[in-house]
């Protein structure tokens, strides 16, 4: 397929206006009230207000079942009654409905009207409950047998004239025994073509880090933040990504340490934060401060800025050892520890301010106060989101970050160090089984030893491969084990149109949503049991094991019955598929689902790290996977810490400019993609984001007052988007209301997925191949408002709070 075939508008529902749809200034901070009536909300709109609250008493608990939305860690030494945050209790009210998507639903629409409606309708609809085919002549999904269903798996499976021909994408909800039996199937079946969430989100992290100190992973455990001076945020939003950060941020706050946030929005989660556990907070109305000093960089000015703090840096520190005082720098660490400094500081040096300040959107002044900041804290974290990796130069970001740590020996000391806050719960798990398209050598020998098995050495596709092999026939089967493939990425419509073209697709699943409308010529959904349900098999209930951000192994288990008799939990989904696709395999794929424990068992034979799962994983709170580097052990090809740095103007030079110079008469700004507070990556809870104030709809555009008033624009004022890249595709996204935001001159910023369009796939960071949706150069045109229409469901919504039944 060629990539002109993508030059048309998405097919998209229109927007919608609905008697809700407002822009209104909310006062109050993150937390907090606000947050205890939109949990109720939530109970109430899924019809599960008793059993839903039963249900939130289990969350993060140790005998209960891990939130299934973020992979912020949680204090197991310290039970709370309550221990989760408002979008968690609106994962697990979404989860745990009593609304359910039968054969009557689908009986009764075609896909081509659900793939008309709204995201937010087909997540509302309820839980899938049956196995599910397409069928082509009716557009309509019918029912179909379990044996059926891995029967047809199979048959496209060993049809393929090479195992390539497949792609195995994964959600980071997925348990480590889900993954670990997943990517056991899809090498056993001779391929390493794991597409992952994580290509989307932190693969800079995974890469850089690894590059950098040798382990993709973060150094710092919860209990450094109990000793940290200064927390530095980068380009992450906790208020609305991982509420139950704020909690941690909170506690820093009280006890004097200081919080420094580098973000181009202003948040209300970085500005001030009341507990709904903090009875005196709630009572008497009150907040705490979160951030201290608040840095509004311009998208894109990280690098800059970490190159600018670094260059602060050795001018103070020339000064200090030319007075006889000592070094700024960790000068015992660098020489024992590490490799590359003095050419990091030749190439800082040679730099000149006027270029650093130029792509700063920080004053000096502001950049030398930052940098003072970060020399006063003897002991420092450094948080980051996708405001870091989601740009073309994302890898050299998370460089630089740590660059930074490094120079000040800020890594295998408490309370310091460096903190990837990572998106869905196991996410970081995942790729500690083994869901990686780049194994390890070491990895695939000990799966060889282990299973008796020859598995396959060849790298395999990531994200953006996988898409482009699809539009271009190499791969004809995609199975996605949980996500939203087909609205999470980025380049919706060469995306959706490449798994068209699919011989089959699959799609493992808890809840209806768009990627299961973009069908493959064949199609199937699976519907599998959730993290709050009971997973009963062969010897007894089972529990499932998770990764946090800060690599703690603990247990997971559902307590709610199964919504239907018919569901299948995720590892039995995939032991199914692996005996019916390969039924001369040595391995007994069914048998390790009769206990998970087995599964365990096998996955302490493959990484040293995990021996004596079982023993260790069961007592309240599991384990901690120690960082290789806070015992100093670098496993870089140095056997060190390495300094790695890039210039300025080669990180800056923008291969797309000249093209944009070709649009001077309009203004290009630079677009990021964000979440809406009513919403966990692509999966929506409703449609306010309350803490921006914008209620009943989402297809906004934040921009900067004098940049409206420039543009001849007012306030609400409707715009079309379109992107700007030099393959000649036209991306245009269509009725977008102006909303006047506190945000950098020339940025702008709209909800994704609604803005994935705009994200040209050719647009990644080089190395990570990580989409970069947080730095999309586009042009506005002025439109019409469009006409009111109000669909049923969010008129419903708007009156009484309550979506009405499917």
């Amino acid at each position: 397929m060629s990539r002109k075939e993508n030059d048309t508008t998405p097919v998209q529902p229109k927007p919608r206006l609905n008697n809700a749809s407002r822009i209104e200034a909310y006062t109050q901070p993150a937390g907090g009230w606000g947050a205890l009536f939109s949990v109720v909300r939530n109970l109430k709109q899924q019809q599960i207000l008793s059993k839903g609250s039963i249900t939130l008493l289990n969350i993060n608990q140790p005998t209960g079942f891990d939130c299934p939305g973020c992979a912020w860690p949680e204090k197991h030494d310290a039970e709370h009654l309550f221990n989760f945050c408002e979008n968690g209790a609106k994962a697990v009210a979404f989860e745990a409905t009593s609304k359910q998507v039968t054969a009557d639903f689908f009986a009764a629409h075609t896909v081509s009207w659900l793939a008309e409606q709204s995201d937010y309708f087909l997540e509302d609809s309820g839980r899938l409950t049956q196995p599910l085919r397409y069928d082509a002549a009716t557009d309509q999904y019918l029912p179909i047998s379990w044996e059926a269903a891995f029967d047809l798996i199979a048959q496209h499976l060993q049809a393929l004239e090479h195992p390539d021909q497949a792609a195995f994408y994964t959600s980071g909800r997925t348990s480590n025994e889900a993954a670990f039996l997943y990517q056991l199937f899809v090498r056993s079946y001779g391929s390493n073509n794991f597409p992952d969430c994580s290509n989307m989100c932190h693969e800079a992290t995974s890469y850089a880090l690894t590059q950098s100190i040798g382990h993709g992973k973060g150094t710092v455990t919860l209990e450094d933040f109990e000793h940290a001076d200064a927390v530095f945020s980068f380009g992450h939003n906790p208020g609305t990504n991982h509420p139950r950060m704020l909690s941690t941020l909170r506690a820093v706050s009280k006890r004097g340490g200081t919080i420094i946030a580098i973000n181009p929005l202003k948040e209300r989660g970085l500005e001030r934060f009341q507990d709904p556990q903090a009875p005196l907070e709630m009572m008497s109305n009150r907040s705490t401060p979160i951030s201290k000093y608040y840095f509004q960089p311009c998208i894109g000015g990280d690098y800059a800025i970490l190159f600018g703090m670094l260059k602060h840096l050795i001018e103070w520190d020339h000064a200090a050892v030319a007075v006889g005082k000592a070094s700024v720098f960790d000068r015992d660490f660098i020489a024992q520890q590490t490799v590359g400094f003095e050419a990091m500081l030749a190439e800082i040096e040679r730099t000149q301010w006027s270029a650093i300040h130029a792509r700063t959107g920080l004053s000096a002044t502001q950049l030398q106060a930052l940098a003072q900041l970060y020399l006063d804290a003897d002991r420092a974290i450094l948080c980051w989101g996708m405001g870091i990796t989601q740009h073309r130069h994302g890898t050299a970001n998370v460089h630089m970050l740590a660059n930074l740590a490094l120079a000040r020996g800020q890594i295998a000391r408490q309370g310091a160090g460096l903190c990837p806050v990572r998106g869905h719960s196991n996410v970081q798990g995942d790729r500690t089984m083994g869901i990686n398209e780049h194994p390890s050598t070491n990895l695939l020998d000990q799966l060889d030893r282990v299973f008796d098995m020859q598995a396959p050495r060849q790298h395999g596709l990531g994200v953006v491969a996988t898409i482009n092999a699809m539009a271009e026939d190499r791969v004809k089967v995609f199975i996605a084990l949980g996500g939203n493939f087909a609205v999470a990425t980025p380049d919706s419509v060469y995306t959706q149109a490449a798994l068209r073209r699919c011989q089959l697709t699959v799609h493992v699943a808890t809840k209806l949503n768009r990627s299961h409308l973009v069908c493959g010529r064949e199609a199937l959904i699976l519907p599998c049991l959730g993290r709050t349900e009971v997973d009963l098999q062969t010897h007894g209930p089972q529990a499932i094991s998770v990764e946090d951000s800060m690599s703690n192994i603990h247990l997971s288990a559902g307590r709610n019955p199964p919504t239907s008799s018919d569901l299948l939990s995720e590892p039995d989904i995939v032991a199914r598929m692996a005996a019916a696709t390969l039924p001369n395999s040595t391995i007994q794929w069914r048998w390790y689902v009769e206990s998970y424990d087995r599964i365990r068992d096998a996955i302490a034979e493959v990484f040293p790290d995990f021996h004596d799962f079982n023993a260790r994983v069961y007592p309240s709170g599991g384990f901690h996977l120690t960082h290789p580097a806070n015992q100093y052990r670098w496993n870089t090809p140095s056997a060190k810490a390495q300094f790695i740095i890039a210039p300025l103007e080669e990180v800056y030079a923008d291969p797309e400019s000249q093209f944009a110079d070709a649009f001077v008469a309009s203004k290009v700004y630079t677009l990021m993609t964000i979440r809406s507070h009513d919403q966990y990556n692509t999966t929506l809870y409703g449609l306010d984001d309350r803490y921006r104030g914008v209620y009943g709809q989402r297809q906004v555009l934040f921009m900067h007052a004098e940049d409206i008033q420039a543009a001849g624009f007012t306030a609400q004022q409707w715009v079309d988007i379109e992107s700007i890249y030099s393959d000649g595709v036209k991306r245009i996204i269509h009725g977008f209301l102006i909303v006047p935001y506190n945000i950098p001159r020339s940025s702008l910023a709209a909800y994704y997925p609604e803005t994935n369009p705009l994200v040209a796939l050719l647009s990644h960071d080089p190395h990570a191949k990580i989409p970069a949706s947080k730095s999309v150069p586009v042009i506005l045109h002025p439109v019409a408002a469009p006409t009111a229409q109000t669909s049923s469901e969010e008129n419903a919504v708007a009156q009484t709070g309550e979506p009405l039944a499917p």
